[in-house]
């Protein structure tokens, strides 16, 4: 059985072109969610973050360990910014879908404070799932058909989140 993540850190080009390789991913989809307006679009999304849904198998990847992964690739402490991209499109936000996702997602989101990784603190916001608005097909697999394209996300060498000696996963 498979289970849902939605996240958002940014351009979800980048996001969506790293995550999709992770063991344990079965797919992907980009798209607009935490705002206000329906049926939202890439030129209609209003208070909307860009986003990325994924589906991942839990026997091999857990949820935390995408959480890791998320806060390796973008930088959760710059608010409404990855970048060159800024404005409330792009901030860095995960939409839990029960409250074990929304406990996972507080633990980790302290270990990367305590950890000093970042120049600043996270800002990312912690916000139940709602309504996913899937982006237009031209911007699904952006980075997969134009390699070249513009992208604020990389994996960061040798990055390994420690786990705080106090942590409520204990």
């Amino acid at each position: 059985m498979t289970e849902k993540a939605v996240l958002a850190g940014g351009c979800f080009w980048g996001m969506q072109d790293l995550i999709r390789k992770r063991p344990g991913v079965v797919s992907t989809r980009v798209g607009y969610t935490g705002g206000d307006v329906e049926n939202a679009t890439y030129r209609n999304h209003g208070t909307h973050a860009e986003a990325i849904e994924i589906e991942f198998d839990p026997a091999t990847v857990s949820y935390r360990d995408l959480l890791e992964f998320f806060f390796q690739i973008h930088d959760p402490s710059t608010k409404n910014r990855q970048g060159n991209d800024v404005g409330m499109s792009y901030r860095s936000a995960i939409y839990y879908a029960d409250d074990e996702q929304r406990r996972v997602a507080e633990d980790t989101i302290a270990d990367v404070d305590a950890s000093g990784l970042w120049p600043g603190k996270v800002v990312t916001e912690v916000e139940p799932a709602g309504a996913f608005w899937e982006a237009e097909p031209e911007h699904q697999d952006y980075l997969e058909r134009i390699p070249w394209g513009y992208t604020c996300h990389f994996a960061r060498p040798g990055w390994v989140l420690p786990r705080r000696s106090e942590s409520v996963a204990s």
